[in-house]
């Protein structure tokens, strides 16, 4: 690690002209390894842990049912074989307990995080493994890493990285968390994370057109949360995830209704 640190702290010299001229839809540059990626997940992690009033965390001990059941999605998404870092990402999965919130994300290294509120807004598994499948393929892409990078600058990422900013990394995981536009990620980011989603749904039990489940809910509620003011219309993802799911041949899989709603009930 120290190693690759020198050779950053060299390259925040002479890429700055390349990293600010990324444009919204092509992130391309990530110079910042997967042992980082895994790293800085970690970090973030410990933060969220340790800001219990920011962060309600639900703990799996007082809820085993529910873990035991978020765990299962997660495992059969990991089993389709296409997750990248499926071994090396840890994949941790967490619950937060703000049920007025509509919202799950992914740190770089696969710590995932869903609000009640959300998990509440759904109605079967297919939906919830559509969200799940949706956010493992941000950062099995990588694409977080990549929107940091632009979002703070090389230097400031690398500094969080090597753990010399604590402030700064408790604001990406506040910023991370709410979905704030200079965290969002770009359009090609978006459908590329639903592209992979219907593909590993598709590999599973599950029917990989619950991956359109919340935007169809969404499109059909009036307003959307303010988080997708800054993500690609919820008509055309639905449309886009529907295409994706004709061409790997358009296999009807299960939904689960009944599993989902003892899911919910175990939540408080």
């Amino acid at each position: 690690m120290k190693r690759f640190a020198g050779f950053l702290w060299i390259m925040v010299m002479i890429l700055p002209f390349f990293l600010s001229s990324c444009n919204d839809d092509n992130d391309g540059i990530n110079i910042f390894t997967v042992e980082d990626d895994k790293q800085l997940g970690l970090q973030m992690e410990q933060q969220i842990q340790s800001s219990p009033a920011e962060f309600p965390l639900l703990q799996p001990g007082q809820y085993p049912d529910a873990y035991q059941h978020i765990q299962q999605v997660r495992d059969r998404i990991l089993q389709s074989g296409l997750v990248d870092f499926d071994t090396e990402f840890n994949w941790d999965v967490h619950i937060i307990n703000d049920d007025s919130v509509l919202n799950a994300f992914c740190t770089p290294g696969g710590y995932i995080y869903f609000y009640t509120g959300l998990i509440k807004y759904l109605d079967n598994d297919a939906e919830f493994a559509g969200v799940m499948g949706h956010e493992m393929a941000h950062a099995a892409k990588r694409h977080s890493t990549e929107q940091m990078t632009k979002a703070y600058g090389l230097q400031v990422l690398l500094s969080v990285v090597l753990g010399e900013n604590p402030n700064v990394l408790a604001q990406m995981a506040a910023e991370l968390a709410a979905g704030v536009a200079s965290l969002a990620f770009s359009r090609d980011d978006e459908y590329e994370s639903d592209e992979y989603s219907v593909k590993y749904l598709y590999e599973t039990t599950y029917d990989a057109r619950g991956v359109a489940g919340f935007f169809e809910k969404i499109g059909g509620a009036g307003q959307p949360p303010e988080f997708l003011s800054t993500h690609p219309s919820p008509d055309n993802r639905v449309e886009k995830i529907y295409e994706i799911w004709q061409s790997l041949g358009g296999k009807e899989g299960e939904t689960y209704p009944e599993e989902y709603q003892a899911f919910k009930n175990s939540l408080p």
